[in-house]
């Protein structure tokens, strides 16, 4: 890993330790108001003079290691990395201090609507902006795979990008406001909500410079990437954790099927894929902090390794459970279902890939230029 070892802080120790507690003695969705209420997550990314704590993308990469371990459904990724990453990449002063505050600490809950038809690629925008004769912008379009609040409070803050005259802009959208609807996805992972957005000459407010967006977009992804990685990560490290309990649990033919060659082999290789991805997760959220040029490279590297790592491990989970598959009273299939819904959000591991070999000059054949979408929904689920 280019720069050396990245070695976590006391106080990134300490951060872990009690993401941990809070989200092992509380359940689902609840855990997000003492989440930022007593551990400060939502603002660990923004900047003091907005009411954050000044972190970086390592602090990011310990909470979300811990919320995949759990397979919290927390709006952590679609609000404090997806929307704060998007307001800051901004460069908007103004809305940044208009916005930010509330953000960083659990007051409001925020998301950016920005995959359409099946991409997460700038070019394939298709909503526009329209500057009005009167002043002001209305904004046509739909946006899926929309990372979403959920629970009672649900979203509060709307970025969307759109096509304007200048190029790709960002803006933001009053929720409840004329022309915008919203529809909730019944998604194979029932641990993430998503939404799908229309809206219909809906009003908007530029963020950031008109045209500017698709640099936004591009450094969103890659933050995005990086925080993913590392939900994923700790998510196939919870999988191996809870598969390597059972085998020394469960018995066949007199002895615990964990002592068994096969199974040994089975669970190294699992154990070979869980920590090549924390390396390749580390080396994105090290990028991040330290050097943004490397950030676009490594985030690709992270994408599809964790995202291949976790699927393997998840499904490795279920084969040494028994071939458990769906059974409600355990875990297993939930874990399966994150790990497939995550390794298409922000794009496939093959996407990444292609972008990896761009990125060095070389090119990858038989790969998806689009890739797939973020999770699907009862229609994809049927296919």
């Amino acid at each position: 890993m280019a720069g050396g070892t990245v070695r976590a802080t006391p106080e990134q120790d300490e951060l872990r330790a009690a993401v941990r507690k809070l989200l092992e003695r509380t359940e689902g969705g609840a855990a997000w108001g003492p989440l930022t209420g007593q551990i400060g997550v939502a603002g660990l990314a923004v900047p003091e003079e907005y009411g954050g704590a000044g972190g970086g993308a390592r602090d990011v990469y310990v909470v979300m290691e811990e919320l995949g371990r759990a397979l919290s459904p927390v709006p952590f990724l679609g609000s404090s990395v997806l929307a704060a990453g998007a307001l800051l990449t901004s460069g908007d002063r103004g809305a940044c201090g208009r916005l930010l505050p509330a953000l960083a600490d659990g007051r409001s809950v925020g998301t950016l609507a920005w995959a359409e038809q099946g991409s997460w690629e700038p070019e394939a925008i298709r909503a526009e902006a329209v500057r009005k004769a009167r002043g002001g912008w209305r904004i046509s379009g739909v946006k899926d795979h929309v990372l979403d609040g959920g629970g009672e409070s649900g979203t509060q803050l709307l970025l969307v990008a759109a096509r304007s005259e200048g190029g790709v802009t960002l803006f933001e959208v009053p929720v409840g406001g004329a022309g915008v609807q919203r529809e909730a996805l019944v998604t194979m992972d029932q641990t993430r909500c998503q939404a799908r957005w229309l809206f219909a000459d809906a009003e908007a407010r530029p963020v950031g410079a008109d045209g500017d967006g698709e640099r936004v977009l591009r450094h969103v992804r890659d933050l995005s990437c990086a925080a993913l990685a590392a939900e994923q990560t700790g998510a196939a490290g919870r999988c191996l954790e809870l598969t390597v309990q059972h085998v020394l649990q469960r018995v066949q033919f007199g002895r615990p099927i964990g002592s068994f060659q096969a199974v040994k082999h089975r669970l190294a290789d699992a154990y070979v894929l869980v920590e090549s991805a924390r390396s390749a997760a580390l080396g994105a959220a090290r990028a991040a902090d330290e050097d943004p040029a490397a950030l676009p490279r490594l985030a690709a590297v992270a994408a599809s390794v964790c995202a291949e790592a976790y699927a393997v491990v998840a499904g490795e989970m279920i084969q040494l459970h028994g071939g458990i598959g769906i059974t409600w009273e355990h875990d297993a299939h939930r874990y399966f279902k994150r790990a497939h819904g995550a390794g298409q959000l922000f794009g496939s591991a093959a996407v990444h890939r292609a972008r990896l070999a761009a990125d060095i000059g070389l090119p990858l054949q038989g790969t998806d230029a689009v890739g797939e979408v973020g999770d699907v929904d009862t229609a994809d689920a049927a296919v």
